[in-house]
């Protein structure tokens, strides 16, 4: 299969999943996630009509995403890999969305540059739902305390959780996890669900599902 009709097969079954789990058509986001394959690589994603992207890296989106978005308004760019401060700037400049809130001085350097900026960027916080110590992501018991920290503290708005399950064994306890999480804070989205588990993710409240190898293929 080519990208274009990878791409038309994920969407199948994302509304397969929610017709599964009787939610709305349309009700899951897809972010498509384009890290490490070049412009000429997305463009016919971005040509199959396909809007929200997802990138890990400041830097690399930095050399491909101003001109894709010059080419295309209204496409939409989430930050789903880890942050630096030093990078605050930058990620606020460029992307729409960061999903990867996920400890104090990340969450002052993201609303000190808002301000500057003048640029308000839609935030999710991070949780670490496997407490593994090899990924980021803030401990499951201290995320209530600390989205109220980014909202009371700091003025943020903080409109979900995102997280990535250990990779062996069932996600779904996990992602039942997080869906728990969000109520407790009161916020309404879930970013959950890869290539391997979006459909599970669907199931347990997924609001947006972050597939790159289903539609990119391999590097």
């Amino acid at each position: 299969m080519d990208v274009e009709e990878r791409l038309a097969d994920v969407r199948r079954k994302i509304a397969a999943a929610e017709d599964e789990a009787g939610r709305a058509s349309g009700s899951v986001t897809l972010v498509a996630v384009s890290k490490t394959f070049e412009a000429d690589a997305i463009r016919p994603v971005i040509e199959s009509g396909q809007r929200v992207f997802g990138e890990n890296r400041v830097q690399e989106s930095e050399g491909k995403w101003p001109e894709l978005k010059a080419e295309t308004p209204g496409l939409e760019l989430h930050l789903i890999g880890p942050l630096q401060s030093n990078k605050a700037a930058n990620a606020v400049a460029l992307f729409d969305v960061i999903e990867t809130i996920d400890r104090e001085k990340i969450a002052r350097a993201i609303a000190d540059e808002m301000k500057r900026q003048g640029r308000t960027v839609r935030l999710y916080v991070q949780v670490n739902i496997g407490m593994e110590p090899q990924k980021a992501g803030i401990k499951p018991k201290e995320t209530v305390a600390f989205v109220r920290f980014c909202r009371e503290e700091l003025g943020l708005t903080i409109e979900g959780l995102m997280c990535i399950p250990p990779a062996e064994g069932n996600p779904g306890p996990y992602f039942a996890l997080l869906a728990k999480l969000a109520a407790q804070c009161g916020v309404e989205r879930l970013s959950m669900g890869m290539s391997g588990d979006f459909e599970t993710a669907i199931a347990f409240g997924a609001t947006s599902v972050r597939v790159g190898s289903a539609i990119f293929g391999h590097r």
